[in-house]
């Protein structure tokens, strides 16, 4: 068997159990598969490790599939720092966790990567970002962004050019909530029907675009067996929850 036939089998096998469990009540997730397709990229010695990360009295889940130009980073950023100002929150008793995972065009899963990932993959021309000129970025603008950003934020919330949305964009950075104490996940198993989407999108083969996408994996983003897992898992350590 093939390099390339092993992940795709794999990750066909676990969809189509995923399928049989929605209609026959058997258990959806195989653990040890799991743990094969992770391989070494995954930097959790058990798969709920990341939740010691999440610091605070105060912790919130942002649930975002989709990117929707940053907005559900602006609304992390609200809420951490509406709890340092508004509710004079001390530092490190608020935390926040934000997901990256879908597939398709309006997909959060490329925030996970880096600004090499996005110009080796042309991911700004898939996700549908331009920057102020009108051109595709040239990295991963959500990792740190600037003023000059700013138009993103209008555009998804149909308004005209505000300095007071550019000038939030800095600090809704990733990097910028990282330090502000938010944690960031991705899917392990929309990773993999992502890679399949991108092979059929002609940017290259499954089994490479995995190896090669997690060594481009963004500091301090933990991969997860399955979101819908994690999602339960920090519902029951008492982090709340809020969809995006």
């Amino acid at each position: 068997m093939s390099a390339e036939t092993a992940p795709r089998r794999g990750f066909i096998g676990r969809m189509l159990g995923i399928v049989a469990a929605t209609t026959i009540g058997v258990p959806l997730l195989d653990t040890a598969s799991v743990g094969a397709q992770a391989g070494k990229a995954a930097p959790a010695a058990t798969p709920d490790d990341w939740l010691k990360e999440v610091k605070g009295t105060h912790r919130c889940l942002f649930d975002f599939p989709q990117h929707k130009n940053g907005v559900p980073l602006l609304h992390i950023l609200n809420y951490l720092n509406t709890y340092a100002e508004a509710y004079k929150a001390a530092p490190g008793t608020v935390g926040a966790v934000g997901t990256f995972y879908g597939i398709g065009a309006q997909s959060s899963i490329a925030l996970a990567f880096d600004d090499a990932a996005w110009v080796k993959y042309g991911l700004s021309d898939y996700l549908g970002l331009k920057d102020a000129a009108g051109k595709p970025y040239a990295r991963n603008v959500f990792h740190r962004p600037t003023a000059a950003d700013g138009h993103l934020l209008g555009a998804a919330m149909q308004l005209p050019p505000m300095p007071g949305l550019a000038g939030a964009m800095p600090g809704l950075g990733l990097e910028s909530l990282q330090k502000m104490g938010t944690k960031f996940l991705m899917c392990n198993n929309a990773f993999g029907a992502w890679c399949m989407e991108l092979e059929a999108r002609g940017k290259g083969k499954m089994a490479d675009l995995d190896a090669d996408l997690r060594k481009h994996l963004l500091p301090g983003v933990t991969i997860v067996p399955a979101m819908v897992i994690a999602i339960e898992k920090a519902q029951a350590a008492g982090i709340r929850y809020n969809r995006q």
